[in-house]
C-alpha cells in the first residue's frame, strides 16, 4: 500500500493545488464521455469527476481496466476492486462534479447490499476457513508425493498423479482468492502468497492471471474487450466472430477465422472437453511469455523464481516414474484432473449473453445488470462448496469481487431478493445442466461456422506463428 500511496502523491504533487480551485466545475455524462483516451482519461466515482490520465501507467491493476472504462461512471467497479483507503486518494485527481444524473433504483439497492455486507462484517476473512483449507491442500500434495515417490507399482504412482491433479484444481481457487486480495485484504501479502506459494506449487503465474482477470471483470463477455472469451482459432462462444474474426483489444491483434479456425469451431462442441483436459499447458506457456516480456507486473522476480522452482520439483518427481510411457501417463492424468477447473471457469460465462464494445452506457447497462446478464451460478449443496471453490457463486463474486468466498452464500440470498424485486435475470443451474447449456451454446456457433467462408490461412498470423514468435 505504501508504494501505491507514494506513487499517487508523486503523480499529483505538481497539479494538486491548481485543481483544488476547479473541483466544483459541473460536467454531464456526455462531457465526461469525451475524455476516453489514454492521453485524456476521465472517470466518474460517486458523482465526482476525476482526471486519471497521469495515473493510468501506475495503476496496480494494470492500465487496461481503466482504459476500458474511460469516460464512464466507474463507481461500482471502483468499490468492488479497491480497499476503503483508496477513496481517500481520489481528491488529488478531482476536476469537477457530475450534474443532471441520479442513479436508478437498481443501482441504489445494489449498493445498499454492499453496504449491508460491509456493516455485517462479511468482508472479513474467517482464517479458520483457510486453516482448514491449508490442511486439506497439504494432505493432497503430501499424498500425491508419497504415492509417486514411495510406490514401486505404476498403478499407485498414477493414482498419485490423479491426486496431484486434484491438488492443482483446488490450489487454483486459492490463487483466485489471492488475486482478488480477499484473504488478508492486503495487496502485498496476498500478492506474495499467490506469486510464491501458488506459483511454486502450481506453475501458473499469478501475474498473468491477474492481468487477464482484471480486464475480464470490468467488461465480462465483451466480444472485443474480454480476453476470457477470445479463443479463436480454438473456440468461438458466439457467431459474432464468424466469419470476420475479431480484433482483440487485450491482445492488440486480429484473431482471424481461417481454415484452421473453421475446422476447430465447427467441431468445438466435440472438442471442448479434450481441449479443457490439456488447457493447463497453455497457461504454462502464457505465464512464461508474460514473465519474460517487458510488461511490468507485481513481484516479477519472485514470480520467475517460483515458476522456475515449480519446474524443478515437477521434473524431479517425474524422474521417479519407471518408463517414458509411465511419465506420459502421469503427466496426462494429472493435467486432465486439473482441467476440471477450466471447465468450471468456462461454465460461468460461455453460455451467457455476449455483446459488442464496452457496457455501462445507460441505466439498462449499469454495472450490476451487466454482471447479472453475463454470469451464471452453479446450484450445489453446501457440502459441495469445497469442489467448486467459490466459482459456484460467480454472480455474487462478480458483484462483490473482494468478498471472501466463504461468505458468498450470504450474499446470494440478498442478490436473489434484489433480482426478484426488480425483475432482473438471475441464472443458476445444476452442474450437469450448466454443462449441457454450454455445449448447446458451442454447437450453435459451430453450425454457423460450418456454413461460413474462412479467410486464407496465414502461418505468421496463426496460433502456430504465435508460438514460433513467442507471442501471447
Amino acid at each position: 500500500m505504501t508504494t501505491v500511496v507514494k506513487t499517487v502523491e508523486s503523480v499529483n504533487e505538481g497539479s494538486l493545488r491548481a485543481r483544488k480551485k476547479n473541483i466544483n466545475t459541473p460536467y454531464t455524462l456526455q462531457d465526461v464521455a469525451k475524455h476516453n483516451t489514454k492521453d485524456d482519461l476521465w472517470i466518474i466515482i460517486k458523482n465526482n469527476v476525476y482526471d486519471v490520465t497521469k495515473w493510468v501507467a501506475h495503476h496496480p491493476g494494470g492500465d487496461l481496466p481503466i482504459l476500458n472504462l474511460a469516460g464512464h461512471d466507474v463507481t461500482d467497479a471502483f468499490r468492488g476492486f479497491h480497499p476503503d483507503w483508496a477513496f481517500k486518494k481520489l481528491p488529488a485527481f478531482q476536476v469537477g462534479v457530475l450534474v443532471d444524473y441520479e442513479p436508478n433504483q437498481v443501482v441504489k439497492d445494489y449498493r445498499a447490499i454492499d453496504d449491508e455486507l460491509r456493516r455485517g462484517g462479511y468482508y472479513q476473512t474467517h482464517y479458520s476457513f483457510y486453516f482448514k483449507l491449508y490442511i486439506w491442500l497439504s494432505f493432497l500434495f503430501s499424498l500425491a508425493m508419497y504415492l509417486t515417490i514411495n510406490s514401486t507399482e505404476v498403478k499407485w504412482q498414477l493414482i498419485g498423479a490423479a491426486v496431484l491433479g486434484m491438488f492443482w484444481q483446488q490450489l487454483a481457487f486459492v490463487g483466485h482468492d489471492t488475486g482478488h486480495i480477499s484473504i488478508s485484504h492486503n495487496r502485498a501479502i496476498d500478492g506474495w502468497i499467490g506469486s510464491t506459494v501458488g506459483n511454486f506449487f502450481g506453475g501458473v503465474s499469478l501475474a498473468w492471471w491477474k492481468r487477464t482477470h482484471n480486464v475480464h471483470h470490468v467488461v465480462p463477455n465483451s466480444v472485443q474487450y474480454d480476453p476470457d472469451i477470445q479463443h479463436l482459432p480454438i473456440f468461438a462462444v458466439s457467431d459474432k466472430v464468424i466469419p470476420d474474426g475479431v480484433f482483440s483489444n487485450y491482445h492488440q491483434k486480429r484473431m482471424n477465422f481461417d481454415i484452421f479456425a473453421k475446422f476447430m469451431v465447427s467441431n468445438q462442441h466435440f472438442l471442448y472437453y479434450p481441449v479443457m483436459a490439456v488447457a493447463r499447458f497453455n497457461l504454462y506457456l502464457q505465464s512464461i511469455l508474460l514473465l519474460f516480456s517487458k510488461v511490468q507486473v507485481q513481484c516479477k522476480k519472485a514470480e520467475i523464481v517460483s515458476v522456475f522452482l515449480f519446474w524443478c520439483w515437477y521434473i524431479k518427481v517425474l524422474g521417479y516414474l519407471p518408463s517414458t510411457s509411465a511419465v506420459v501417463a502421469y503427466v496426462l492424468i494429472s493435467h486432465v484432473i486439473a482441467g476440471i477447473v477450466h471447465v468450471q471457469i468456462c461454465l460461468s460465462h460461455f453460455p451467457m449473453e455476449i455483446y459488442d464494445g464496452v457496457p455501462y452506457n445507460s441505466d439498462d447497462e449499469c454495472y450490476c445488470i451487466t454482471q447479472l446478464k453475463t454470469t451464471l451460478n452453479i446450484d450445489c449443496p453446501e457440502w459441495m462448496d469445497w469442489f467448486h471453490g467459490g466459482l459456484q457463486f460467480q454472480v455474487e463474486h462478480h458483484l462483490f469481487p473482494r468478498l471472501p468466498r466463504h461468505n458468498l452464500r450470504v450474499a446470494r440470498k440478498m442478490v436473489k431478493e434484489l433480482c426478484k424485486k426488480h425483475n432482473l435475470p438471475y441464472y443458476e443451474y445444476g452442474f450437469i445442466d450448466a454443462n449441457r447449456l454450454l455445449l448447446i451454446t458451442l454447437k450453435k456457433a459451430a453450425e454457423v461456422a460450418k456454413k461460413a467462408k474462412s479467410i486464407k490461412f496465414s502461418f505468421k498470423n496463426s496460433i502456430i506463428g504465435d508460438l514460433l514468435y513467442a507471442r501471447g
